[in-house]
Formats: structure tokens, C-alpha cells, sequence
């Protein structure tokens, strides 16, 4: 399967429509939890390291306290690609998941931003 790289154009346009907390960066889409603890990094962390590994398409990631910094690039296509964007919407929807009504309670401000 062939994947093509985005231009820089395409790529910026698909951060404002799409992912709005993540900038570019050396040639990869990135992002920074805050997380206000190396606990909370590690959890982070281990669960983009499952989404990532259930995709098959593994990004770079910089895990400090208090903060994990998340890059993806797709090496083969030599760029940013769709793979990148769909696992980075991905990511985002797990680290900024909250419950809202129902059984399922959590804190009452998000852990990751």
C-alpha cells in the first residue's frame, strides 16, 4: 500500500479543521500533554502505546514530568500522511475522554491538556 505525504498547506490545513491542540514541527505533527504528574505520563503514555499498536503506525514520544510530548510522522511515505492525522484524532479522543452523566464518574476537570 502507497500512502503519499501531505503538502505543508494540506497539513495545516487539516491541523485547523482537524486537530487544533497540535502544531507542526521538523517535519512531524505534534503535541503536549500537560499532565501535572510522571504518574499520570505513564498512563498516558501506555495507553497511546496501545492505540499505536493496535494502528500499527507508532509515534515518538518524549514522556517528562509533568508532561508527554507526542510526534508522528510517517517514515516510509518520507512525511506527514493521513496515517498520522487518524492516529492523532485517536489520541486525542482517548487522552481527553471525560464521563458525562450516566455510572461513570471521573474528576471534575480534565487530567491531560
Amino acid at each position: 500500500m502507497s500512502i503519499r505525504a501531505y503538502t505543508d498547506a494540506e497539513v495545516a490545513e487539516h491541523l485547523r479543521a482537524r486537530l487544533p491542540h497540535w502544531s507542526v514541527e521538523d517535519g512531524q505533527i505534534v503535541r503536549t500533554f500537560e499532565t501535572g504528574s510522571f504518574q499520570r505520563t505513564l498512563l498516558l503514555a501506555n495507553a497511546i502505546g496501545f492505540v499505536a499498536e493496535a494502528a500499527w503506525h507508532h509515534p515518538d514520544l518524549l514522556l517528562t514530568f509533568p508532561r508527554l510530548r507526542v510526534m508522528l510522522t510517517t517514515h516510509d511515505a518520507g512525511g506527514i500522511t493521513e496515517m498520522d492525522f487518524e492516529l492523532a484524532e485517536r489520541i486525542e479522543s482517548v487522552a481527553t475522554w471525560q464521563p458525562h452523566g450516566g455510572a461513570l464518574t471521573g474528576p471534575e476537570t480534565p487530567w491531560f491538556r
